[in-house]
């Protein structure tokens, strides 16, 4: 079936196609079941009456059907309930998620300040090997004399 201008019944798009499917005309038992296709129909003619999940409709592609059937099921203290239990997970999952974030970016921010002092460390030993004294390093790289020294006594 397509859309048509009713005045001159000119296809108004041939690129939109309705299917129109008889859902009650599907026969097929669950040990018929061969395509998708067919898995589809039968999930949409029996979902009613299933108790429990049919052995055919096990792939992954059902599974978000039959847990919003399961929850269409509830009673309305249920859903509360689930509903309620759904929050505080997505609460903690926020939190703990958050927590990574500022640990990684805790776990950055010392990684750069040791990559900085390796620099430092790097600098103090070109200047030393150059003939530079102690006072010059310390200006030349915003440290104290003492940490100079400190540096130079670790250098082996």
């Amino acid at each position: 079936m397509k859309f048509c201008d009713i005045d001159t019944n000119k296809v108004f798009y041939k690129k939109l196609d309705f299917i129109y499917v008889e859902i009650a005309k599907f026969k097929k038992a669950e040990d018929e079941l061969e395509t998708l296709y067919d898995k589809w129909l039968y999930v949409l003619k029996n979902l009613y009456k299933l108790e429990d999940r049919p052995k055919a409709l096990r792939d992954k592609v059902f599974d978000r059907l039959f847990k919003e059937a399961e929850i269409a099921t509830f009673t309305p203290e249920e859903l509360r309930e689930y509903e309620d239990s759904l929050k505080a997970y997505r609460d903690i999952k926020n939190s703990i998620d958050t927590a990574k974030m500022e640990g990684r970016e805790e776990e950055l921010a010392e990684g750069l300040e040791k990559g900085r002092a390796d620099e430092k460390k790097e600098t103090v030993k070109r200047l030393l090997a150059s003939g530079a004294s102690v006072d010059i390093i310390a200006i030349a790289t915003g440290m104290t004399e003492e940490a100079v020294k400190i540096v130079i006594d670790e250098m082996p």
